[in-house]
């Protein structure tokens, strides 16, 4: 079978399947298990699936947002939101130096750190009154202010946050993508999230069920350099190219 019959063959049986095994495509196909797998790569290159352990799966459909969310949004989900921080303070050892980004679902970690010892560095002055009401040690970067918000985004804060090493770093998201990845509406913010994650040992992506499944305009990460944190998953595909954990 040629590689062109091959490809439709693929195609024909994710239609019907939604997932495919590579042995079942070889058993499809009469091709060997590395001739299906280099299938698998090209077709994946072209847009057409999307590959997993084992196999592919149907490409996702994804909703791309060009804007932010406005708060009423964000304050649908507040009940998953609190359950994920909870969960996500609770990781913070007395011996962490730990960033903290904008995200409101980060923001709600703030009254479950009020007793922790942890050094605290963060981009958001929202966060920082939080934890300094608390006494809690912490460190703002410097930058400009977000229009709108009381973050700090921009070149002096990543200069800034060169600065520092973290054991944690706990960042939101706009989307999460099996092609995209993790997304941001707010290129600058991507950029410090990213620079960030690059400075930190673990890196945990905060993020209630609705953000599978959407794309915003600038990439952060790829979904394999950050732990997601989420109330749900949405689909068995995610939890094959990305580490979850569900509370």
């Amino acid at each position: 079978m040629l590689a062109e019959q091959r490809a439709r063959a693929i195609l024909q049986q994710l239609a019907q399947h939604q997932t495919v095994t590579v042995t079942e495509l070889c058993q499809t196909t009469g091709a060997s298990e590395a001739t299906i797998r280099r299938d698998l790569n090209a077709l994946a290159d072209q847009g057409r699936l999307v590959k997993i352990h084992g196999g592919a799966t149907t490409l996702e459909e994804e909703e791309f947002l060009a804007w932010e969310p406005d708060l009423a949004t964000k304050q649908r989900y507040a009940r998953e939101k609190e359950r994920i921080a909870r969960y996500a303070a609770s990781l913070v050892g007395d011996s962490d130096v730990v960033y903290l980004d904008t995200s409101t679902t980060v923001l709600h970690m703030a009254n479950h750190l009020k007793d922790s010892n942890a050094l605290f560095v963060t981009s958001s002055i929202d966060f920082a009154g939080m934890l300094s009401a608390h006494e809690r040690r912490v460190y703002v970067l410097g930058g400009m202010m977000k229009p709108g918000t009381v973050d700090i985004v921009g070149a002096e804060a990543l200069n800034a946050l060169r600065r520092y090493n973290f054991t944690k770093a706990f960042l939101g998201t706009g989307g999460i993508s099996l092609n995209q990845g993790f997304t941001s509406p707010d290129p600058e913010a991507a950029d410090l999230k990213a620079l960030a994650a690059s400075r930190a040992q673990s890196v945990y992506m905060l993020a209630d069920s609705s953000k599978f499944g959407k794309v915003t305009a600038a990439t952060i990460l790829p979904l394999e350099a950050a732990q997601i944190i989420t109330d749900k998953v949405p689909a068995p595909q995610y939890m094959e190219n990305a580490d979850i954990i569900a509370i």
